[in-house]
């Protein structure tokens, strides 16, 4: 794919959204977003020569790739099948990237209808955080045909740096509710070690300092250890709705395959107590405090989702 006569549309200009929009830009692209009251302010995009677009549909009909990030499945089923949706607007042979996080029985059923309505489909789920979105090192694991996969790479990379073909289509989501879950699960288990920590009167620094020299190193431990010594909850800007969504989505996708989840289940219901208290769009980093207790936890609404 020549990506210099590539016209691209976006759907979903979030936090992780608005990163490669910028990228995209930056890379010499054209760029159309579709115009949504959840979007991040856009100026910026604009002043770089971004349009935006009133319906999915006119979008679709106006690009060669249409590249979603909304937050799931639903979001996604509806953005495709509704009434002025993007499938009315596909042209044909038109791609559609989904870098949003789904369940894969349900990227497989968007894949098919794609296909049947002439166009192309690549699930591109993304990892780590919208510090690395807007730096355009984000990593994607990507699902679908090997031949769109490599026509659409060059694309990619604006926006990523480690990408992964992980098999047909839905290959990419499974992938992302995997390491989804452990990296979730992992954050579950130091919060909760991190609260006891509090509670027992152990020193911030030095418990991070024992874990890190220990068993307890790890990415995990670089993104909460600013809140585990100093309450600073940027480290991991992902908030406790999107990772009760996604410990769903993953429970979701463990039961259609047979498989165990009890310890998902469990860690599940830690966010879902979080999220019940009114700290949905707190970051998770913010589960420390909740844990340890009444007096210690976040205002309801500080994070970011």
């Amino acid at each position: 794919m020549e990506t210099n006569k590539t016209r691209i549309g976006l759907i979903g200009v979030g936090l992780m959204g608005h990163g490669i929009a910028a990228n995209i830009l930056r890379h010499g692209h054209s760029l159309a977003l579709l115009e949504h009251p959840g979007n991040q302010p856009v100026d910026d995009l604009l002043a770089a020569g971004a349009t935006t677009v009133g319906t999915a549909a006119a979008l679709a009909r106006g690009a060669d790739v249409v590249i979603l990030c909304v937050t799931g499945s639903p979001q996604v089923e509806d953005v495709l099948f509704r009434q002025a949706g993007l499938l009315e607007g596909l042209r044909p042979g038109g791609i559609v990237i989904d870098c949003s996080t789904a369940i894969p029985s349900s990227t497989i059923k968007i894949a098919r209808a794609v296909e049947q309505a002439g166009g192309l489909f690549l699930d591109a789920p993304m990892t780590r955080t919208p510090k690395e979105a807007a730096a355009g090192k984000l990593n994607l694991i990507v699902g679908g045909d090997r031949a769109v996969y490599e026509r659409c790479l060059p694309i990619l990379q604006c926006y990523a740096e480690n990408i992964v073909h992980a098999g047909p289509a839905g290959s990419g989501h499974q992938l992302k509710l995997l390491h989804n879950f452990v990296s979730l699960g992992f954050s579950t288990v130091l919060a909760e070690a991190a609260a006891c920590a509090r509670l027992a009167g152990v020193d911030a620094q030095v418990f991070s300092d024992v874990l890190s020299n220990g068993g307890g190193g790890g990415v995990v431990l670089n993104r909460l250890r600013p809140y585990i010594e100093a309450d600073d909850p940027s480290g991991f800007r992902f908030s406790i709705s999107n990772a009760l969504k996604d410990m769903g989505y993953y429970q979701t996708m463990a039961e259609e395959a047979g498989a165990p989840h009890g310890a998902a289940a469990a860690i599940a219901q830690v966010y879902a107590d979080a999220d019940g208290a009114g700290l949905g769009q707190a970051a998770v980093p913010e589960l420390i405090s909740f844990l340890a207790g009444p007096a210690n936890a976040p205002a309801p609404g500080r994070g970011e989702s």
